[in-house]
Parts: structure tokens; sequence; C-alpha cells
């Protein structure tokens, strides 16, 4: 081994050290500071709540910065060529196409679950297209692991896929599958995947429904394993895009410029056991099918049963099982889409908060490394943190009143001259401002990397006008920041509570909020700051001009949350180049390609004819009965499913098919037995009640 390597290696060992070392120490001198500001006469029981609270806290905020200060420091010594952020920092491009398209090949995995079909094929019609231009498409199938429930829904993804198969002229190459019961969620439905088809793949890419990934990025993610038999998993940041709204483009914003520096960051510290995001990710396939099967934790929900975030869970039974698990912070060409409005960025959250929360159960788990058992918990950290500082709010205003009635005592024993109150403002205003240059500084740290980096800064419209939009972004940032403070609050008290919220589809598509949705999901938030306000006014008025910060942003909750969604000031902000990201200023391939499927118009068999809807269709049309009879299981239902699917046929001549709901939608087309009799009535009856939809 040559010096220049012994030295990259001892380099790399102290990456660890010298990053927790970090952490450790600024959380000690924190509670330092904190600790000789509320030392007076002792430390009541509240006030050392207040010092655990704030450990805790700080710990959790240092940790966030000296990701950020590293990843900047790492960015700051790449010596790579500029890219703007718009391109893959591919290595070894000109390599041969047989790298990647020898004897075995790669899957395209995207689970599905009540997603919008034609957004679903619009996106992966536009990653093959993508692919197709690297001349190494041929190393690559697709995959669409269907759970969807809902019948129309199932229809319309069948339609696309066939449109789509015919369309390619290689239909071996492009797969289909609806599960019968969607058990497990998305992790038991990659298990199945993986069960039915994994011995076909070596790898298997895993896409969400609103993945979005360029050609080159795939290549060369698949070139990544190949160069390291060692290495199990890779994953690649995505980066939000094609959201228009004012809150959406804001996130996007935030999430390019400052993204890929706390990227690199955990990458610095991760190194070989890093975490998986559940998506924009390459799996070796056998390692993740011996090593990643779930248990089911012992208990009822919310922290029994299936592991809903299955992703950090399998990243660290890899490293559990001695394989490498990576974060390609170098790597772009990857995105995704995000909640276009505050109140669905809080429903997203709510769907992730029970599964993180879950984590609690595995952090002294045995057998797993320490380094995973960090991951589950700074996944219990990013929602617990929440209620964290709402308890930590409350008991300073609370230790703020008490000291208010405590009357000073000038005069001890025999002492001639009074004893004036010690003064701790300097230390409390140093404990403010550490904590806010922990949260603050990476965004600083963002735009120097710009300054000195003038090609990435024209991608984000200039210097200027980055400044400008990281200065707005951050006073939204302020004005949210308490909004979301009390929904996750409210989530975390829910599942302590033992209420599950299951797993709905999100809002994906641009829409913007009423008055009347705000007022329902941001009522109480201003009533709870306009009683706070009112208290802390009249009986602590020293704490009430601190705590105006967290009242401005839950008093302008409503408004704040209504302007925030609209599109018009979106795109108005995007004219006046702020919060400008690389794939606006000048749009990736894959994403073009993405805009063009999205315009093209759907297939005409797709469209249902007055009065009925798809799932009915898929009974009537013959072509339609015989592609989705084709796709069903071989196995025939039982005598007493059989009678249950007769009576529903029975209930649709009587009643109408509006009289059934989803689930017995569901069931009648989820058998040939009770497809085919069913569409032998409506063939045979086109006049009857059977083909009109009641509205249900």
């Amino acid at each position: 081994m040559s010096l220049q390597d012994r030295t990259r290696r001892l380099r790399r060992a102290l990456h660890r050290p010298v990053y927790f070392a970090l952490v450790i120490l600024t959380t000690l001198g924190a509670m330092w500071l904190l600790g000789a500001a509320i030392h007076d006469g002792g430390i009541t029981p509240l006030e050392f709540l207040l010092l655990i609270l704030y450990a805790i806290l700080i710990l959790w905020i240092n940790a966030s910065f000296w990701t950020a200060a590293s990843g900047f420091v790492q960015l700051l010594l790449d010596r790579k060529p500029e890219t703007g952020g718009a391109a893959p920092a591919a290595s070894g491009a000109s390599d041969p196409p047989e790298d990647v398209a020898g004897p075995f090949k790669t899957a395209l995995v995207m689970p599905v679950y009540n997603e919008d079909p034609e957004r679903v094929f619009a996106g992966l019609r536009a990653i093959y297209g993508s692919l197709v231009q690297t001349g190494q498409h041929q190393g690559f199938e697709v995959f669409v692991l269907s759970d969807t429930r809902d019948a129309d829904t199932w229809m319309r993804e069948e339609i696309q896929w066939r449109r789509w198969a015919q369309e390619l002229g290689q239909p071996a190459r492009l797969f289909y599958r609806n599960r019968v019961e969607n058990t497990a969620r998305k992790s038991g439905n990659l298990a199945d995947f993986c069960r039915r088809w994994g011995a076909r793949y070596r790898y298997m890419i895993v896409l969400d429904a609103d993945s979005i990934m360029s050609g080159e990025t795939l290549v060369e993610m698949v070139r990544r394993m190949e160069a390291d038999p060692g290495l199990a998993l890779i994953q690649v940041p995505p980066v939000p895009v094609n959201r228009s709204s004012l809150f959406a483009r804001m996130l996007q914003f935030a999430g390019n410029l400052y993204g890929r520096m706390f990227a690199a960051g955990l990458a610095y510290w991760q190194q070989d056991t890093g975490n998986f995001w559940g998506h924009n990710a390459i799996i070796r396939v056998r390692p993740f099918a011996d090593h990643c099967g779930l248990p089911s934790l012992p208990g009822r929900e919310p922290f029994g049963g299936d592991i809903l975030s299955h992703d950090f869970v399998e990243a660290a039974l890899l490293a559990r099982a001695g394989w490498k698990v990576r974060l390609a912070y170098d790597l772009s060409g990857s995105y995704e889409e995000i909640p276009p409005t505050l109140i669905d960025y809080a429903k997203r959250d709510r769907r992730w908060c029970q599964g993180n929360l879950q984590h609690s159960r595995l952090v002294l788990a045995r057998g797993f490394k320490p380094l995973s058992r960090i991951h589950f918990a700074m996944g219990v950290m990013s929602y617990l943190a929440s209620p964290l500082w709402l308890l930590f709010l409350v008991a300073t205003g609370v230790e703020a009143y008490l000291r208010s009635l405590r009357d000073p005592v000038y005069f001890f024993g025999d002492n001639l001259f009074p004893v004036w109150p010690t003064s701790y403002a300097v230390e409390m205003t140093t404990v403010l401002w550490v904590t806010l240059a922990m949260l603050f500084l990476p965004k600083i740290l963002a735009l120097i990397l710009l300054a000195v980096r003038p090609a990435q800064a024209r991608a984000f419209g200039g210097l200027g006008r980055a400044s400008l939009s990281v200065l707005i972004e951050s006073l939204f940032s302020v004005l949210l920041a308490p909004v979301l403070m009390l929904f996750q609050s409210k989530f975390v008290g829910a599942i302590l509570l033992r209420t599950t919220f299951g797993w709905p589809p999100q809002q994906r598509g641009d829409h913007q909020t009423g008055l009347r949705e705000a007022i329902g999901a941001h009522g109480s938030h201003t009533l709870i700051a306009l009683v706070a306000g009112a208290l802390s006014y009249f009986y602590v008025p020293s704490f009430f001009w601190w705590f105006t910060p967290v009242l401005a942003g839950l008093v302008l909750s409503i408004p704040v949350s209504m302007i925030t969604s609209r599109t018009s000031l979106g795109l108005l902000a995007r004219r006046l180049g702020l919060f400008l990201t690389p794939e606006e200023t000048s749009e990736p391939d894959v994403l073009t390609r993405l805009d063009a499927q999205l315009a093209e118009p759907g297939p005409a068999e797709g469209i249902a004819a007055p009065g009925r809807g798809p799932w009915c269709r898929a009974v009537v049309d013959a072509r339609v009965c015989a592609l989705h009879a084709s796709l069903l299981p071989d196995e025939p239902p039982s005598r007493r499913r059989h009678h249950y699917l007769e009576g529903l046929i029975f209930q649709i001549e009587d009643e109408g098919s509006g009289s059934l709901s989803p689930a017995e939608r569901r069931a009648l087309v989820s058998h040939r037995e009770g497809l085919y009799e069913l569409h032998t009535v409506l063939w045979g009856r086109p006049e009857a009640p059977v083909v009109t939809e009641s509205g249900r």
C-alpha cells in the first residue's frame, strides 16, 4: 500500500472521532452556559428539567450543525469540475456498454399504492427514455409492483402498462403485478418481488411513485456496485423538483442549496454504515433477500405490528451482516416531488411519524452496529424533537413566572450593605445566540460555497438572488417552525395514546389551500397562540418579548398557510429569479421527457364511457376484461368466496353497481370466476341498471 493510500485511510479513520468529539464538546459548552445562567442558590427540579431538555435538544442541533459543517469542508475541498448540480458526477462515463449490460440485469422496481397511474407511467417512461439514450438500457428491466386497492385505479394501471408494453415492442422488459393482499405494505411488496423474481437480478433500483432518475445516474450506480463486491446499497440523495407553489418552491430551493452539503456531511461520518431512505437507491438483491426479512414487532399498533419505516431497519440489517451501505452525495440526476402545501407536508409527516417512533424499540436491540443505533435514535428524534421543544418552551415560561413571584432580598444577616441580585442576562443571551448560530450558520455556509463556485451560483440565479432567497426562506422558516412543532407534537401525542393513522396515499399534485381548510388545520394553532400570548403578556411580560417569534408563527398560521400554497406567487417568484434551482435554470433531459409524457393524451381505451367507471368497463369491454383476467392469479376462489361473489352480482342486478363499496368492487374483479360471470351478465343486459353508477 502506498503512502498516499495509508494517509487517506488514516484520514478516513479519523472522520467519526472528529465529528462526534465536536458534537459532544459543543453540547457540553452550551450546557455549561445554561447551567451558569440558571444556577442561583441551587437548582430547582424545574431548572433541572430545563437542563435535561436543553441537553437533548442542543445535542440534536449540534449533530445537524456539524454534519453541515463537515459537508461544507468536503465540498469546499472537492476538486471536481463544477457542474452546477444539473448532471451526475459519473465516473467512467466512457466505459463500454457491456459493463452494465452483461449476463446479469438490473430491475427498476416501483412499488405503488393508489397512486395516479398516468403520473407513475409518465415517470417510468421518462426514466427508461433516458436510459435508452445511454445505450445501456438492455441491462435494465422495469417492474411496477402494485398494492393498489382501488378498483378504478387498478384498471387504469393495467391499461397504462399494456399501452406502454405495446409501444415498447419488448413486453418481456416491462412487468406489472397487483398483489392480492398488501401484507406488510411497501416492505412486503419488495419482499414479494425478491421471492418471485429476485433470483433473476443482481441489483434492484427502488423508486417511489414520484421518483425520477436520469439514465446516466442509473448506469453509474450499477458501475459502482460492480466495482465493489462488498457493497450492498448505494443511496443517491433525491432533489425535490416540479412543484410550483411558493411553499414547495422554497423547499425545493432549500433542498437543492443545503441538501448536498448535508448529504456530504452525512457521508463524511457514516462512511460504509450509511442509511437507506426507501427510494432512489440501488440494492444488491441477494444480501437484501438473505438478511432483510422484517419481523412483526410484538404487541399491537402503533408500536407493534409491521415495521412501517422499514428502510432504516433494512440498512441496519445489511450492516449487521457485514455489508457496506453508502450515501453517494456526489451523484446528482436523482429527483422526487414533494407535497405542495404546508398542510399536505404535515399529512406526510403524520404518515412517517409512527414508523420512526417504532425505531425506539430497536435502538437497544441485539446485534446492530453502534452507528445503526444512532440512525434509529435520529429517526426517533426527528419527530420527538417537536414535543420536547414544546415542553421546553412551557417549562421556560413557568420558570420565568415563578422567578417573577420571588421578592428579592437585599440584606442578609449582619451585612450593612445591600447584596444586589445577580443578573444572568449575558449568559442567557449567549445561550440564545449559540443556539441560533447552530441553526442558521449552515445557510451561510451554503452561500459561501456559491461565492467560491461561480458556475453553481449562476445555476441558482446568481449570488445576489440566491442570498435574497435564503433570507426570505429563513423568515418563512421561522414562521412555519412553530406550526410544524404543534403538528408533530399532536402526532406524537396521538401515537403515545395508541392511536394509529394508517397509510393513506399522499397528495402530490399542485393545489391551493382554501380558507375553510386552513381554518380547520390551523384554527387551534391560532387559538393556542392568542391564549399563551395573553397569559405571558399579563403575567410574565419579560418572557413575552422572547416568546414573540413563536407566537407570530402561530397567530399568522392561517394566512401564511394559504399564501404559501399559491402557485401564482411561486411562479411570480420564479420570474423574479427567486428560489431558482439548477433544474429550473437548465432543465435536465429526464425532467424534460417527463413534461412531454405528462402533456400527451392518455390512451383512448382508458377513458370510461359515460356511466361506466374504469372498473366497470374492465368487466364490459371484452379486450380490457381479457387483459385483466390474464393478470389475475390462478387460484380459484373458495366455495365461501364463490357464494360471496355471487351475492355481489345479485346486488348489482337489483341495485346497480353504485351500491357496491370500494372493497366489494375490488373483490368482484379479483377472481376470474366472478369476473367472467359478471361479464356475462353485463354483456347480455347492457340496458340494465347494472351499468349505471349512482355517484358513490
